[in-house]
């Protein structure tokens, strides 16, 4: 059963970041604010865990047999991403996360094993990762620290790494891309897509609609491409890791298998639309 809030920890409808707890919304998302994300026309909105269950639910689909599940909510809410729950023998994590985390998900996931430890990309899909930790024992949340500036809600569980990987167990390796945001983070995992590799990217780098290539934004909704600096970083530290299949951060956006070849593929695809040419 869900733990009880004293206070309500507002969510922007926006983006679905959920705010420190109070007992009344602020007047700006700061994460909607910055050129990389957008106020609607409509206005600054904002919801309550409470409201959210009342007019949402999770689809829990398993994608690779027994070893990886998505969570997504239904109806779209906010960027509208889902969240990748592994099995591993080291535990179970939580890649990415959602706004909404109602008793039928929590039930669905203790009887998957639970969550050991979290870790989410960047702060446009910081959703309700507190919530999701605290529910789960006080679950870890592994963050870049470059990106701790955009942590709206803080808390002792949330880890914070440096540098350009960091091995969270054997076979699992964060991987700072950055672009998007500083601290952007991907995951390798090795045991991925029947053991040839899977890369966990959010969206940095982006899987295209076509499922056969990747882009490279530091904004995507305001059409912003990352410059050359950037997209190069991205190829470079992730080159000396193994991976057949991409996992965006849609259901539908997964590059199947040959995607180490269609992050090259892509690269040099990005660097000359932007009028650069060398590798």
């Amino acid at each position: 059963m869900l733990s009880s809030q004293p206070t309500h920890p507002y969510i922007c409808t926006a983006c679905g970041t959920q705010y420190d707890d109070s007992f009344s919304p602020r007047p700006d998302c700061p994460v909607c604010d910055d050129p990389r994300q957008f106020v609607p026309a409509s206005g600054q909105t904002w919801t309550t865990p409470e409201e959210l269950r009342e007019t949402h639910s999770n689809e829990i689909r398993e994608l690779e047999e027994g070893r990886l599940w998505g969570i997504g909510t239904v109806p779209r809410f906010a960027i509208g991403q889902r969240a990748l729950l592994l099995r591993t023998p080291a535990g179970n994590l939580l890649w990415d996360c959602v706004s909404l985390l109602d008793e039928k998900t929590l039930a669905s996931i203790q009887d998957l094993g639970g969550i050991d430890a979290i870790a989410v990309s960047h702060p446009h899909f910081h959703a309700a990762m507190v919530e999701w930790s605290r529910e789960f024992g006080g679950a870890p949340i592994y963050l870049h620290e470059d990106d701790r500036e955009w942590v709206q809600r803080r808390h002792d569980a949330i880890v914070f790494w440096s540098g350009d990987t960091h091995e969270l167990a054997p076979g699992l390796t964060f991987v700072r891309t950055g672009g998007h945001f500083a601290g952007f983070q991907c995951l390798v995992w090795n045991d991925g897509a029947d053991g040839r590799g899977a890369l966990l990217s959010g969206d940095q780098p982006h899987v295209c609609p076509d499922r056969r290539h990747l882009a490279f934004m530091y904004s995507y909704p305001n059409y912003v491409p990352l410059g050359p600096a950037a997209v190069r970083h991205t190829r470079d530290v992730l080159a000396g890791f193994r991976f057949d299949r991409i996992y965006g951060a849609w259901w539908d956006r997964v590059i199947p298998d040959g995607a180490e070849a269609a992050l090259a593929l892509s690269v040099d695809r990005h660097l000359q639309a932007i009028g650069t040419t060398q590798a």
